[in-house]
């Protein structure tokens, strides 16, 4: 039997005994009333469901009804029955936020298919989305275990997403543990696929390696620049790519996508290795050795992305580049703004890098402020600030001025991020770096079992700031806590989004090419 209570409305209340009885005897509980006031009356004293109004009543009209009931409750669903079919009336019914719009006479089976496709929607949804998932979770669970390449991780990854963002929005919690157990596991599989191939994509500059880090802008940005069109590079730093699922129809209200891409972010992943990969096209021991007064160590003082403009205007310059080009990072509000009020001109450049840290902030930031744990306190969360804050960002509304532009954007990130839950122990001495997500410093301790070793930096093409450094980077979910206080910083961080480690979330980055409708 139904739980749902209706409020029904309508002068002529005793003609609809009929259509009152079948919905009784389907299990709804009907409170029938013959005007506006009284209906908004029992509205204010008794929590329903759902609101079917007479458009037509003596005394409040229905549109004036459902104005009050809106003003009570703003989400209740509501269904306007009329005998009136103007144009005029349903549109002005439609903006005041209706449900559905019935014409007189009304047959019971159409009263119970409106009932279905509002209050059983999210129900239907959630049943049809968690069957689809079930039937499609043995074949990604075959596909996980099968031996694949970099090109079959990004579709599985991909599909992975495609049933998280589904099932967040059927709302299917029981279907939604279950893929976070897949994603584990596909994770657990992603590491080992990383652990055995990634110093072979860098000692052999293999024709069957991805496209890292310090090939980008060669692989997926040089080819656009052939033409004349202005291209804009936009890169958010640490965007992953379900938060790009998240934010990509409010581009598509803009601009046509032509491609979507991909690439892997370089060990470890974070913004000082890959980001100044990006810029510099060459790896960080290679930008270390070409340009040592610009590249700084893990325990240094100084900023670690500092020459992103220069190392991008070298390798424009390696690339034989002849156009105009900017670079632009927005780290506040203010420069934010400014990118905004001035971003038409830019459309003097043939080629415009514009870095947004704000996800990278909002990532960092969400470890120390105990109010934005609350408000990313998951996954499904975190997607959804991301949302509000592209929609409401400079950056946007930088996007909606250029819209009508001949222009082409390409959208990308660094690297992502992935919420750590499981604990691990590592001792260093005092100048071991503090990311929990990877360690690089002097005779570290730790399970290897939980970590991909790199004993060797220079073999990943790193620099080491001492002969005996090495690196570690966490697998799965994994983090990395000292010894020391150890409780306590394991029962902080956990549950915070980390990265510089190694899983799908983080090494797999979107690229995506929008050109003007």
């Amino acid at each position: 039997m139904s739980d749902i209570r209706i409020l029904w409305a309508d002068d002529e209340i005793d003609l609809l005994k009929p259509q009152i009885m079948f919905l009784e005897q389907k299990g709804y509980a009907v409170d029938p009333v013959t005007n506006g006031n009284d209906a908004v009356d029992k509205f204010k004293e008794t929590a329903y469901d759902i609101v079917f109004l007479d458009e037509s009543m003596p005394g409040i009209t229905g549109l004036e009804t459902l104005s009050r009931i809106k003003n009570i409750n703003q989400d209740i669903p509501v269904v306007l029955i009329t005998k009136n079919e103007e144009e005029n009336l349903m549109e002005e019914a439609i903006g005041s936020q209706i449900s559905d719009y019935l014409i007189k006479p009304v047959k019971p089976q159409q009263i119970l298919l409106s009932l279905k496709k509002i209050i059983d929607n999210k129900r239907l949804v959630s049943e049809k989305t968690g069957n689809s998932y079930r039937q499609e979770f043995q074949k990604i669970m075959m596909q996980i275990n099968n031996d694949m390449n970099h090109q079959e991780w990004v579709e599985l990854y991909k599909q992975l997403i495609y049933w998280e963002l589904q099932l967040d929005h059927a709302d299917n919690t029981e279907m939604q543990d279950i893929l976070a157990m897949q994603k584990n596991e596909a994770n657990k599989e992603f590491f080992k696929f990383i652990n055995r191939n990634y110093l072979d994509w860098l000692k052999h500059h293999s024709k069957n390696a991805p496209t890292l880090s310090h090939t980008l802008i060669k692989d997926k940005v040089l080819p656009y620049l052939k033409d004349d069109i202005p291209t804009f590079f936009i890169l958010i730093d640490n965007l992953r790519y379900d938060q790009y699922r998240a934010i990509e129809p409010l581009f598509n209200e803009l601009f046509k996508k032509v491609k979507e891409d991909h690439f892997y972010s370089i060990l470890p992943t974070t913004t000082q290795y890959s980001r100044n990969a990006i810029f510099a096209g060459l790896m960080p021991l290679d930008i270390q050795k070409k340009y040592p007064d610009k590249w700084f160590f893990d325990d240094d003082e100084e900023g670690k992305n500092l020459y992103e403009d220069f190392f991008l205007e070298e390798q424009l310059k390696r690339y034989n580049f002849t156009g105009k080009s900017s670079y632009v990072k927005v780290t506040t509000n203010k420069t934010g703004k400014e990118l905004e009020e001035n971003i038409l001109n830019f459309l003097n450049n043939k080629f415009n890098a514009v870095v947004y840290n704000f996800v990278d902030m909002l990532s960092h930031a969400r470890t120390e402020m105990e109010v934005l744990k609350e408000l990313a306190s998951d996954e499904a969360a975190y997607r959804s600030l991301t949302v509000s804050w592209f929609d409401h960002s400079p950056l946007y509304n930088a996007l909606q001025r250029l819209k009508d532009r001949k222009i082409r954007i390409i959208v990308t990130a660094d690297h992502g991020t992935i919420k750590v839950g499981t604990a691990a122990k590592v001792i260093g001495d005092k100048n071991t770096t503090t990311n929990l997500r990877y360690k690089t410093g002097k005779n570290l301790n730790y399970n290897v079992k939980e970590v991909m070793e790199i004993r060797k930096p220079a073999e990943a093409l790193l620099p080491q700031a001492n002969l005996s450094s090495s690196f570690i980077f966490a697998k799965e979910d994994y983090y990395l806590c000292y010894p020391n206080n150890y409780n306590h910083y394991v029962n902080y961080y956990r549950n915070t989004f980390q990265h510089g480690g190694i899983s799908l979330e983080e090494v797999i980055v979107p690229v995506a090419v929008f050109e003007t409708k």
